[in-house]
């Protein structure tokens, strides 16, 4: 009668300082588990046990938790962060996808505005040549958009092909023009010697350099933004060591296993549990931080030359000149070609109009008044501006994986200043164990969690950053930078871009080589 009347004792102290009514023994446990949708309420004994078959929600009371309910509520907690880290990572996700997807469009956008200016002032200026040049101007800038999206094309190549397309146009109407149009055969033999005769002089290899110094910087952009979606991914699916995931546990549903459904971990031991799982995440902080500022590095470099909008809706100046150029040089080009092809070849007369602009003095005057400046407007649409408030927004999430840890315990999971709460024993006034710092080192200290070392998936994401950041810095560009180089985090020493920076950029030991325009493709 005795031992009997001691156990009843026993079990009313263990149901009342453990959170457990005295009639309602496992039904909160059971409804919250039911509401939380962490299993099948089977699972739940009816009332509270001794939980000797426990590893992790071990207690000397009874239990409301069997084995498999420890088993559940472990996947549950894993499930719980990985959903926490994807809702606070989203707002930052969704402003870099977002961005993307803007700036690509402009991009195409910009490229039809660049193709219809450039057009324009064709038929205004040269009326006779341009519907024969449109073909040309059409395949040029489908070129120049193709190369800006990430195609493997040569920047002189496609340039020097445009030019190559439209010099028997120059020819035929301008420099030699007569009552009818050369044959095709001899138009052929005119466009395969233009690189030879070079009739616009320096202006192709100008175009072709401002192209491609402004397309490095926006692809370049491009490719950043897409490793900025990658990194994020990868650590909203960080996987979980084993140690972290019994110390989430312990954390997050051990309280219940007692009947205390309602309660939440201190602050210091959410802490420790939390800087001690995302230990890894927290050392790309430094990484991030200096990915933000190279961008806007990148930024600010993003103007004259390296301008995309300026350069795109300059080409029409460009071109203009080209032709006045060839136009200047007439009579010492037909002499070249009439040697390399013959006297032009044409076909036979036919009662034809002449309106080949009556000579290039009758033309000269309308030439003249054709601006050689492109107008650039900066609008609500233009891509510096874009880049402006895109890089305003993408600051405030600088120092996003430094305090990770800190703001979920904060907003998300820790119990309020001076409420009782969690210690993974037992509820307290407050927790007394020391509360390590974020980041690898700082774990050796952690009394709540062992953690080995850096993840190695972790690992991979940070080179990735080390070596964007080198190409937004302008240190190493090669290629072009691929993103395929960017996963391999390889370089190349022939395709470095000398000269890309100049020194009011804060870029040092830039030379005077050569700019290397093969592109390297850039996977999505």
């Amino acid at each position: 009668m005795g031992a009997l009347w001691t156990h009843c004792v026993f079990l009313l102290a263990f149901c009342c300082g453990s959170g457990f009514g005295s009639s309602n023994k496992c039904d909160e446990v059971r409804k919250v588990f039911q509401l939380r949708q962490i299993g099948p309420s089977q699972l739940l004994p009816l009332s509270p046990r001794p939980g000797s078959d426990l590893q992790v929600c071990t207690s000397k009371n009874l239990t409301c938790c069997t084995k498999k309910m420890e088993e559940k509520y472990q996947v549950a907690a894993r499930r719980d962060i990985q959903n926490l880290l994807q809702t606070s990572s989203s707002s930052l996700k969704f402003l870099i996808s977002r961005n993307v997807a803007a700036f690509q469009e402009t991009f195409e956008v910009l490229m039809r505005q660049a193709e219809n200016h450039t057009f324009a002032v064709l038929q205004q200026s040269y009326h006779n040549l341009a519907d024969e040049a449109m073909g040309a101007v059409r395949e040029f800038f489908t070129d120049i958009g193709l190369f800006l999206l990430g195609s493997e094309l040569n920047v002189d190549e496609l340039v020097q092909r445009f030019f190559d397309a439209l010099f028997p146009l120059v020819y035929n109407h301008l420099i030699n023009p007569g009552l009818s149009d050369i044959l095709p055969g001899y138009a052929e033999c005119v466009r395969s010697v233009s690189r030879d005769v070079r009739p616009f002089g320096g202006t192709p290899s100008l175009l072709a350099d401002q192209i491609a110094r402004s397309g490095v910087s926006g692809k370049l952009l491009l490719q950043a933004l897409h490793l900025g979606i990658e990194v994020i991914n990868t650590t909203d699916h960080l996987q979980l060591s084993r140690e972290c995931r019994r110390a989430l546990l312990k954390m997050h549903y051990c309280p219940h296993c007692q009947g205390l459904t309602q309660s939440k971990p201190c602050m210091g031991y959410c802490l420790n549990v939390m800087r001690g799982c995302l230990a890894s995440m927290a050392e790309i902080d430094a990484h991030w931080r200096e990915f933000v500022r190279s961008l806007e590095g990148l930024s600010a470099r993003m103007h004259g030359p390296q301008d995309l909008e300026q350069v795109l809706l300059g080409v029409h100046t460009l071109l203009h000149d080209a032709v006045r150029h060839a136009q200047k040089n007439g009579p010492h080009l037909s002499a070249q070609v009439h040697k390399l092809c013959g006297p032009p070849s044409r076909k036979p007369a036919q009662s034809v109009s002449i309106q080949h602009s009556s000579s290039s003095s009758s033309s000269s005057s309308s030439r003249e008044s054709i601006p050689l400046k492109a107008a650039v407007r900066v609008s609500a649409d233009s891509l510096a501006v874009k880049r402006r408030d895109f890089l305003n927004s993408l600051r405030l999430y600088r120092t996003y994986y430094g305090g990770l840890a800190d703001q979920l315990c904060v907003s998300e999971l820790a119990s309020g200043d001076g409420l009782s709460c969690w210690n993974g024993t037992e509820i307290v006034k407050s927790y007394t164990l020391r509360v390590v710092g974020n980041g690898i080192k700082a774990q050796s200290a952690n009394p709540e969690i062992k953690v080995k070392g850096a993840d190695p998936v972790i690992n991979q994401i940070i080179d990735k950053l080390k070596h964007i950041n080198q190409l937004l810095q302008g240190k190493s560009i090669p290629k072009l930078g691929s993103l395929d180089q960017i996963e391999t985090g390889s370089g190349d020493a022939e395709g470095r871009y000398s000269g890309d920076c100049d020194d009011e950029d804060g870029c040092s030991g830039s030379g005077g080589g050569e700019v290397k325009r093969k592109v390297s493709r850039v996977s999505k």
